[in-house]
């Protein structure tokens, strides 16, 4: 489950400062890149409003506790999440105060993780936690809205629960596997909204009332141990959903443990809720979204994956033929968020990073 997402961050970042992993600086790449946005907490999925206002989900960095158990130690609890505001060039924190937790020990944090708007200027926020929802008793009130799904008013700093993905993992559990939760993605529709949880490896609708159903399960699958002897089973984890042109929901998988180099795919879900692959050979899938042109979009948290040592990211095209273009790679440092908007990539450039996370613009021309 997403908890073997840790795993992957604690494994990357031993010898490697989260303090000292660069960022873009204006200009660095001539007037083609542009910061947008800076000092950020650990800045994660991006959503535009119909006007044009970009929203950020700062995960946080966690807090002093409560603690509760995780399986690589603890995580603390802090009221640190929040989200920012890009609009006219300025930037503000519209929603402060939501849960983050920080992984003791480390600088890998759970929060806000995915922002989108609906029509009606309403904003959804996924709370990510890592974790076995379970143990959210042990947390005060805030922090028990971690692994739910939140709807916010921006302009009045206030939000309201919408529906509850941990404690549908605890009495549904799709996948069947231990009780782990963890809402990334997140597609705002008409008829409501969809969530991947990487924890659950599901893809859930929610419908009026907080109604939650399984959309679609992602299967495990056996692959090479890297440590030699038989093949080991290697969850799916799925990070991030849209809409594509043709009217279907694609999934991205970030994938669990090994974390192969080329292991990622892109799933179609197709009719019953069947996830078929559309796309593959990536590595560590974090986000995906559909340009203009109707190609493909990957990014990629680890162009040569999560246990090589080398944060760097990387954004692929993917042409209707299938053609794959790097079309941005050197100065993608775990970059974790994707939105396309008038011609333009808007990514969050280093994702793990508290204070100096960024939100970049990259023409797709």
């Amino acid at each position: 489950m997403f908890r073997r997402l840790v795993v992957l961050v604690t494994a990357l970042m031993t010898g490697l400062s989260l303090a000292v992993l660069p960022v873009v600086p204006a200009g660095a790449h001539g007037t083609a890149w542009r910061v947008i946005a800076s000092g950020l907490d650990s800045p994660r999925g991006l959503g535009f409003a119909p006007n044009g206002t970009l929203y950020v989900a700062e995960a946080g960095v966690g807090g002093a506790g409560p603690c509760i158990p995780h399986p690589l130690g603890q995580i603390c609890y802090g009221a640190t999440g929040a989200v920012t505001q890009v609009k006219r060039g300025h930037q503000t924190r519209v929603l402060t105060g939501l849960p983050s937790f920080v992984l003791q020990g480390t600088d890998e944090v759970f929060g806000p993780s995915d922002v989108g708007l609906n029509g009606s200027g309403n904003l959804y926020v996924t709370l990510g936690l890592g974790d076995d929802p379970g143990l959210r008793s042990q947390l005060p009130a805030n922090g028990q809205l971690a692994g739910t799904l939140i709807r916010a008013k921006a302009s009045k700093g206030t939000f309201k629960l919408v529906a509850d993905i941990g404690a549908y993992e605890l009495s549904a559990n799709p996948d069947g596997g231990l009780p782990d939760t963890n809402p990334q993605g997140l597609l705002v529709t008409k008829g409501g909204q969809v969530v991947a949880d990487a924890g659950g490896n599901s893809l859930l609708g929610v419908r009026s009332h907080g109604r939650i159903s399984t959309l679609a399960v992602f299967p495990t699958r056996l692959v090479p141990n890297p440590f030699g002897g038989p093949d080991i089973p290697m969850q799916a984890v799925p990070t991030t959903v849209t809409r594509g042109p043709d009217g279907a929901l694609y999934v991205g998988q970030l994938t669990g443990f090994p974390f192969p180099v080329g292991g990622a795919n892109v799933y179609r879900i197709g009719s019953g809720g069947q996830p078929e692959v559309v796309a593959g050979g990536f590595t560590n899938i974090i986000d995906i979204a559909f340009g203009p042109d109707r190609a493909l979009y990957v990014l990629e948290i680890a162009h040569n994956g999560l246990l090589s040592g080398d944060p760097t990211g990387a954004l692929i095209r993917v042409g209707k033929n299938g053609e794959r273009t790097v079309v941005a790679s050197t100065g993608l440092t775990m970059p974790t968020g994707l939105a396309i908007r008038d011609g333009k990539a808007y990514i969050s450039n280093c994702g793990v990073c508290a204070d100096v996370g960024q939100v970049i613009a990259i023409p797709l021309h």
